[in-house]
């Protein structure tokens, strides 16, 4: 079939254009609003970077707004982060590179995650010889309350069990942070547990501390059927044992379905002292906090 040259560019054009608006590397595309990069070490505990990126187009990954602000290598082929700064993942058992996006890891490649502006993106350089792969993180609070996660937005469901105050606490706190609260039936929901860890331990995203640090990604446990609480080092050792008034703050997730956060403790006035630390201040680069005598200790303890 002979195609005439004027037709053959217009279809050239209109191609070319197709692929630039679907984000396809041929041009910038659209604007998509402000995406914030923030680059730590050791479970958040020193921040090396933190910048607001207001030039992200439809066309950006969470690879290239990396590579716009810091020196990077990469391996794999490019999908993965080796260094950041200078500062090498060592492989199997030492330390590397991991991503969250609005508090949750990442199940793909940096170089395969588009972005569609509003998000907060988490790099922290940190140990994975027990927290291989820990799922969920507070520590970009008010997401993914605010925006969602993996591009779509999601409600928010607070399941009250004996919490008292703490419950109204939680909501007022969720509210404000632009979530929008569903009742605890609905499907699809982040779920937010609020109650002593007696009341909330049985359900099934809290059961998972139940089970391990491996399993649950959080530094934390429970013991005696939540008479006490214990908090992990890392490696998953026990480095501090808390007293009867604790509140903890943590997420967690299971495979791909919604996150869950617990805002519990081992009494009433440690779930209240939890529900407090719903804040940016109290939260920021945290994987996971705990609350004694309204003094804050960060998860895993160092």
């Amino acid at each position: 079939m002979t195609v005439r040259r004027g037709t053959a560019a217009a279809i050239a054009l209109l191609l070319a254009a197709a692929l630039a608006a679907a984000g396809c590397g041929l041009g910038p595309g659209e604007e998509v609003g402000e995406v914030e990069l923030t680059i730590t070490r050791d479970y958040g505990s020193s921040t090396l970077l933190r910048r607001e990126l207001d030039d992200v187009t439809e066309s950006d990954t969470v690879m290239r707004a990396l590579e716009r602000s810091a020196e990077i290598t990469t391996r794999y082929g490019g999908g993965f982060v080796h260094s950041i700064e200078g500062l090498e993942g060592s492989g199997a058992g030492g330390s590397d590179w991991f991503f969250y996006v609005n508090g949750l890891w990442s199940p793909v490649g940096a170089a395969d995650y588009p972005l569609r502006g509003g998000e907060t993106i988490w790099w922290d350089y940190r140990d994975w010889s027990v927290g291989e792969r820990v799922a969920a993180a507070v520590g970009s609070w008010p997401q993914p309350f605010l925006d969602g996660y993996e591009g779509a937005l999601h409600p928010t469901a607070v399941i009250c069990r004996a919490g008292g105050p703490a419950c109204d606490t939680v909501r007022r706190r969720l509210r404000e942070a632009g979530a929008r609260l569903v009742p605890e039936t609905e499907d699809g929901a982040i779920r937010v547990l609020v109650g002593p860890w007696s009341r909330i331990s049985a359900d099934r995203d809290a059961e998972l501390l139940e089970r391990s640090v491996e399993a649950s990604g959080v530094f934390a446990e429970f013991g005696a059927g939540g008479r006490y609480m214990l908090g992990l080092d890392e490696h998953g050792d026990v480095a501090r044992r808390f007293g009867p008034d604790v509140g903890l703050v943590a997420a967690t997730r299971r495979a791909d379905l919604p996150p869950a956060w617990l805002v519990t403790g081992v009494d009433a006035a440690g779930v209240e002292a939890a529900a407090s630390l719903l804040n940016a201040e109290s939260l920021r680069d945290h994987y996971a906090v705990a609350v004694e005598d309204g003094r804050e200790t960060v998860l895993p303890v160092r």
